[in-house]
């Protein structure tokens, strides 16, 4: 760790050359006045704009400005875990490169850190997110209190703090599918909240989709979480034992009313129904599988091609 360093700021960058040098501009605003020697780290995510070319001026322009460049683009918490292992400050801050972070709330999430917290979250008043992704957002929060037991009154934002010794850990994971948050609460349960402002992206629009979503949504569910495998189990267990009440029952029908037809409707829809569980249950195997395959295959969670500072 480089003792002249206490605040490291790790931004993923993807498609934000307009807004790049406000944030900059904004972060040095709000530090400059604070006794906090800091640095930022822009980690562009093969963005094809001009993101790169930006980070190399801004880096020319500002000492404190380190750029890192992916070869190709691996998705926002990758491009995180990349900046991460290269901070050198003993207080890690995480915010998004639109601007709907305010900077001005930098200080307030290291003094928490500063308190006695391992980690610092930020919950958000007024979002300004469409309404979609709100919805979607509530739903991941109450699955992420369910799959990877996350405390309550913790909402999972990408605006964060952590302490240094809490990155070195995470960044011993060296699979494919990163999940920060996940790792974050496998690693500690000293996690504060505060609350901060939701702004206007500056310029442009999310990059997130429902796609993106999703798989983000998948990342967490199969990627730091076992309990689908197990739900999978325990439905199968119920799902064995109803059938085997099914069949008890038609064959007392049976003996009862010997004159009694066949039910094919029944019968086709037990098929299906049952046909459907399975499928259901071997996509969330197969989800598994699949995330070992690639692990032991040793898919990369990165490839940094270029830098603007020696490594």
């Amino acid at each position: 760790m480089d003792s002249l360093i206490d605040l490291s700021i790790v931004v993923p960058v993807y498609r934000s050359e307009d807004a790049l040098p406000e944030l900059v501009k904004q972060v040095n605003d709000v530090l400059a006045k604070s006794n906090y020697r800091f640095e930022i780290l822009l980690v562009d995510d093969c963005s094809p704009d001009g993101s790169w070319r930006v980070i190399q001026e801004l880096a020319g322009k500002f000492p404190f400005v380190r750029g890192v460049s992916l070869r190709k683009n691996f998705g926002q918490h990758n491009a995180t875990m990349a900046g991460l292992r290269f901070v050198r400050g003993s207080i890690v801050i995480i915010m998004d490169d639109d601007l709907q972070h305010p900077p001005g709330s930098i200080l307030s999430l290291a003094k928490e850190i500063e308190y006695g917290a391992d980690v610092c979250y930020t919950k958000y008043r007024h979002r300004k997110h469409a309404l979609w992704k709100k919805l979607g957002s509530n739903l991941n929060d109450k699955m992420a209190t369910w799959l990877l037991k996350k405390p309550g009154g913790i909402y999972l934002s990408s605006f964060k703090a952590l302490k240094k010794s809490v990155v070195d850990e995470i960044i011993l994971y060296d699979g494919p599918h990163t999940y920060i948050d996940g790792l974050i609460i496998a690693c500690t349960d000293s996690i504060a909240s505060i609350e901060v402002d939701h702004r206007e992206r500056w310029t442009g629009k999310g990059n997130y989709n429902i796609r993106r979503s999703l798989s983000l949504w998948l990342k967490m569910a199969t990627g730091s979480s076992i309990v689908p495998l197990r739900f999978a189990t325990i439905a199968g267990f119920f799902f064995s034992a109803a059938s085997a009440l099914v069949f008890m029952y038609v064959i007392a029908e049976r003996l009862g009313n010997p004159e009694l037809q066949p039910g094919w409707t029944s019968l086709i829809a037990t098929v299906l129904l049952i046909g459907g569980v399975q499928m259901c249950f071997l996509g969330i195997i197969g989800e598994y599988i699949g995330r070992i395959h690639v692990k032991l295959n040793r898919y990369p969670q990165f490839v940094v091609g270029k830098t603007t500072f020696d490594t």
